[in-house]
């Protein structure tokens, strides 16, 4: 397990380093400066360089990557906005928590209601509950999530009146009111992954079920609970590996859901970052998300080291 978790640890800094390289080469190669944008298209070259000084952006560009990962690795500092001069950690501990929220309230929905979903419609198979679960998850995965909102907002908030129709309700306004404007978009964000999970979870189980280690298994009297409990620990293994991804890839559909719940979170204020070519806080809000994304796989890797120990064996 040590020796997995140390080459995983190792590959997830060699992604963070390269991933970081590649977002300072792309937001450095767009041609207009951030200084036209603070300072209007009126202004003279002589503003727009004393600009770019005080901001360090007549540097090379090698030079400014260093400063930069130098100041993320030693003081943890993301650098300032070039648009609202705020430090762009300060922007990122203000909005994460909303975001964070959502997805980690959608992604244990998914992973929940996917694994018993999933496991009914192995176990009863060919049934009118496995036809359910099947229909299900196609129009969960067929479904758009931005049209889904759309829909849900019109019919359950703007007609029906159960719901508000945006916006986010801080814990400290209640709980009630909180959970209550949280119910749309996080299930307009787990419904596409609990709907692939499930799906990858019932094909996996009817797998592990044909082996013949498991025939064996209820041969030689075992009952049937162990059984389902051998066979869950076997085909939980791709599961936890989609799993850690979609974990990281709801971050990115958060954004079209925050945008079109009118939320104040993380994905919108990278939306915001990017139409106003903030690259500051650009490069900030995108690292951000790729350290989410390579730790949930870290943790997938584990867990599968755990449910499986010849991957760990094997690392």
């Amino acid at each position: 397990m040590l020796a997995l978790l140390t080459r995983r640890a190792g590959f997830s800094l060699l992604s963070l380093l390269l991933v970081s390289a590649c977002l300072f080469l792309l937001t450095r190669s767009i041609p207009d400066s951030p200084a036209r944008i603070v300072l209007g298209q009126d202004a003279t070259e002589a503003q727009v360089a004393q600009f770019e000084h005080d901001n360090g952006l007549d540097r090379p560009v090698l030079v400014q990557y260093v400063l930069w990962v130098g100041g993320i690795v030693t003081r943890g500092d993301l650098g300032r906005s070039f648009i609202t001069g705020r430090s762009v950690g300060g922007e990122i501990s203000r909005t994460l928590p909303v975001t964070l929220e959502l997805v980690v309230i959608a992604f244990a929905a998914a992973c929940v209601v996917s694994l018993a979903a999933g496991t009914a419609s192995a176990l009863l198979r060919d049934t009118a509950i496995d036809y359910g679960v099947r229909l299900i998850a196609v129009l969960g995965v067929s479904v758009p999530g931005f049209w889904l909102a759309l829909l849900l907002i019109y019919f359950l908030a703007v007609e029906q009146d159960w719901f508000p129709p945006g916006g986010f309700v801080p814990l400290s306004a209640g709980l009630g009111a909180h959970l209550n404007a949280i119910v749309l978009p996080t299930f307009c964000l787990g419904i596409f992954y609990m709907a692939v999970l499930s799906r990858m979870t019932r094909s996996s189980l009817l797998d592990v079920l044909g082996l013949d280690y498991m025939r064996t298994a209820r041969a030689t009297g075992l009952g049937r609970g162990r059984v389902l409990v051998y066979a869950l620990r076997n085909a939980l293994v791709p599961v936890v590996t989609i799993a850690g991804m979609s974990f990281g890839y709801m971050f990115g559909l958060a954004l079209i859901i925050e945008t079109v719940f009118n939320i104040n979170g993380l994905s919108h204020t990278l939306l915001t970052a990017i139409q106003q070519r903030d690259f500051a806080l650009v490069q900030g809000v995108v690292m951000v998300f790729t350290f989410v994304f390579t730790l949930a796989n870290l943790v997938a890797d584990l867990t599968n080291a755990w449910l499986n120990p010849r991957l760990a064996a094997a690392a």
